[in-house]
């Protein structure tokens, strides 16, 4: 028993010096390469002369007889060589020797100046992100725009008869309560089954500013009519109520006109028509117009 136990603190000892020694790993690489499989379909032995302890080489011996391990690499990092070959130095491979041969690892030199990967062509869409939304404000305060996503877009992958079905993804409900200031934060993209995208989640914002009301009468004018002919609006003047950033420097009813264009009365029906509005002056965040839909007659129009 005592030289069991001598032995065994002799092992122990030994095992738990450093030493320097090859280390080497299978590895699958996995990397977000536009227009190819985020998997590669090979896997590359990744060698190199570390300084670690025997407890280390030791695992590392059993690690390399076990399957390939994924290690994920940034696109950045994976360079092209050819078709759907892509390689690695070994300069970038330096920041995973972690990764690769596990914690407490010193890297000495790699024995190779690269590793090489296959990253299958693969069928992909660029489609928008559309953001899933509940949103309320603190009275007096409201949205100024719509809600930014960055990125706006993701590239999918996938079988083609599952992307031509799809035109667009969506975020993952946001909740947003009783704003009164600016909002922004991140949210995930919904998954959907037998498809892979470029990004998983998205940067959101949106502003959002207190404001007033000004109300006033606008009259009602048409553009564009022809010669000869003559197109009568009723009602002729609606009310307008503007939402304004505060503080509001002036009133912007003296700078908005509204109208109709007589090429909208044309392809309306029973002449019910919508009026536009010029340019909104800086700071008017909104409107609404009473009524919204307007009655045109031509006269004499056969």
């Amino acid at each position: 028993m005592s030289l069991l136990l001598a032995v065994s603190i002799w092992l122990l000892h030994n095992l738990s010096l450093n030493y320097s020694s090859t280390m080497s790993v299978p590895v699958i690489a996995v990397c977000n390469i536009d227009g190819h499989a985020g998997v590669s379909s090979n896997s590359s032995v990744i060698a190199a002369r570390c300084r670690t302890s025997g407890f280390s080489l030791l695992k590392n011996r059993r690690r390399a007889t076990r399957p390939a391990v994924q290690i994920r690499f940034a696109t950045s990092d994976m360079r092209h060589k050819e078709g759907d070959i892509f390689f690695i130095t070994s300069s970038e491979l330096a920041s995973y020797v972690s990764e690769i041969f596990g914690e407490g690892v010193s890297l000495e030199a790699f024995l190779s100046d690269n590793v090489q990967f296959r990253f299958p062509f693969e069928n992909n869409r660029k489609v928008p992100v559309h953001p899933m939304k509940i949103v309320s404000f603190k009275e007096q305060y409201m949205a100024v725009g719509e809600m930014r996503l960055s990125p706006d877009s993701v590239i999918i992958y996938g079988e083609p008869f599952v992307l031509e079905n799809i035109d667009r993804v969506f975020t993952k409900t946001i909740e947003l309560e009783n704003l009164h200031s600016s909002a922004h934060g991140v949210a995930r993209i919904e998954e959907i089954n037998g498809v892979r995208m470029s990004d998983t989640e998205v940067k959101y914002s949106l502003d959002v500013s207190r404001y007033v009301e000004i109300s006033s009468e606008a009259v009602i004018s048409l553009r564009n009519v022809p010669a000869g002919r003559h197109v009568s609006v009723y009602p002729s003047v609606a009310r307008v109520v503007y939402k304004c950033a505060f503080p509001v420097s002036n009133d912007p009813s003296a700078d908005v006109h509204f109208y109709i264009d007589y090429k909208d009365f044309i392809k309306s029906k029973e002449g019910k028509c919508v009026p536009v509005s010029t340019p909104l002056p800086e700071g008017v965040i909104s409107y609404t117009i009473e009524p919204e839909v307007f009655d045109c007659i031509e006269e004499g129009r056969q």
